[in-house]
């Protein structure tokens, strides 16, 4: 990092973030958490079928992967506060295209700009956050960015419940179009923090990616697994609630309490990540992950089905911010962003990924057969973290602390 920029970071505390990161991404979430099951609506009244819907609403995801690479290549370019401003258009085009969707190949065009929007905008602020805060706080402001995106989803239904009660589906996408201007608005007074890839236009996406394939290859493994058992986590409770007889408001009850839960333990997550390193959080949430997973198929009824998501509610919480966190701390100095554009994405196939995989396991056996291949994935992903992830256990470092 270049000493402008570490003279920034020592001088960045994350209450200055407040209003220019941490509430601009919760505006954010609230549009994105209000509007996201409303595209699945919005295709069905446009005569597509259940399947068509669904498959509409996976485009989301890749146009996530599909532009994880050049929103890297983007932000070294053109920096942070530029890079929100392209991906906030991005995302008022898509918003757009959805409410005026003649047809469900337009929405299908807007959904996949969303996603792509949603690259650039994590990306964008992934990288402003490496520069400006300092490494022994990465974890907490992680965390907290992670736990104001979740924030802002969990809210989201709520606030745009009365506007889709009096102008149906599109009313949530008016939330979100409107909340995508503030949010972008806002984070544009972030000041520049590019100092430190003003070297990166030597660098191409492929060099990049070569030069640091053995990082991608190990640690963006256990990334990728994580963003499976993430995305994983959403798709399987509501399919294995449906199979034991869950109505869908209790359904709805079981989300927001495991949502809670998540939102409650980003920030101690945090705090524990920049004590005790990536290691001593990662795998103690990829085991609760496993073990929550584990426990679905033997779950038969609400009450059981809440212990499932409380335990699956408090790995997502533990875990908030680590991927991003580890990122930040492996980016090497002049290929910053666009190394996080090639971390990012191994996270983001895992997130496209896990859904997918469960689909076709359970057309191929059953529903609990899918679900004890992903909790074996995810233990997997526990032995990779210990196996490359930095930092210690709480219980050796007091061993080694002398008496």
């Amino acid at each position: 990092m270049s000493e402008r920029v570490r003279a920034t970071a020592e001088s960045v505390g994350l209450r200055s973030l407040l209003w220019t990161v941490f509430m601009p991404v919760v505006l954010y979430g609230i549009g994105s958490g209000a509007a996201a099951p409303m595209y699945a609506l919005r295709a069905l009244d446009l005569g597509a079928s259940a399947g068509v819907a669904g498959i509409v609403v996976a485009l989301s995801g890749l146009g996530m992967v599909l532009a994880d690479l050049p929103a890297g290549r983007i932000v070294a370019r053109i920096g942070e506060r530029w890079a929100i401003a392209l991906g906030s258009g991005l995302g008022l085009v898509g918003v757009l295209c959805a409410i005026f969707a003649p047809d469900t190949w337009v929405l299908a065009v807007g959904v996949l700009l969303n996603g792509t929007a949603s690259a650039v905008w994590g990306l964008a602020r992934q990288s402003y956050i490496v520069a400006v805060v300092a490494p022994d706080e990465r974890g907490r402001a992680f965390s907290a960015l992670a736990g104001a995106s979740r924030l802002g989803s969990f809210c989201g239904p709520f606030v745009g419940a009365g506007m889709v009660y009096l102008m149906g589906p599109s009313g949530a996408l008016w939330l979100q179009f409107g909340t995508t201007v503030v949010a972008g608005a806002a984070m544009l007074a972030i000041g520049s923090a590019d100092g430190d890839d003003m070297d990166a236009a030597g660098h191409t996406l492929r060099s990049v990616v070569v030069e640091n394939r053995g990082v991608l290859g190990t640690l963006g493994l256990a990334a990728l697994l994580m963003g499976g058992a993430r995305a994983t986590r959403t798709a399987l409770l509501p399919l294995w609630a449906a199979h034991i007889g869950v109505s869908a408001a209790a359904t709805s009850l079981i989300f927001g309490v495991a949502g809670a839960m998540d939102v409650l333990l980003s920030y101690p997550g945090g705090i524990l990540l920049d004590r005790f390193g990536s290691r001593a959080t990662g795998v103690p949430s990829m085991l609760l992950f496993g073990v929550g997973f584990a426990a679905l198929p033997f779950t038969s009824t609400a009450l059981e089905l809440t212990g499932a998501a409380v335990l699956l509610g408090l790995a997502n919480g533990v875990s908030n911010g680590l991927i991003m966190t580890v990122g930040a701390d492996v980016a090497p100095p002049g290929q910053r962003a666009e190394f996080l554009g090639a971390w990012r994405l191994t996270h983001d196939v895992g997130m496209f990924a896990g859904p997918i995989a469960v689909g076709f396991i359970s057309a191929a056996t059953v529903l609990g057969a899918s679900v004890l291949v992903i909790a074996a994935a995810v233990f997997a992903g526990a032995v990779a973290m210990h196996r490359w992830f930095p930092g210690t256990y709480p219980v050796l470092a007091r061993r080694r602390t002398p008496d």
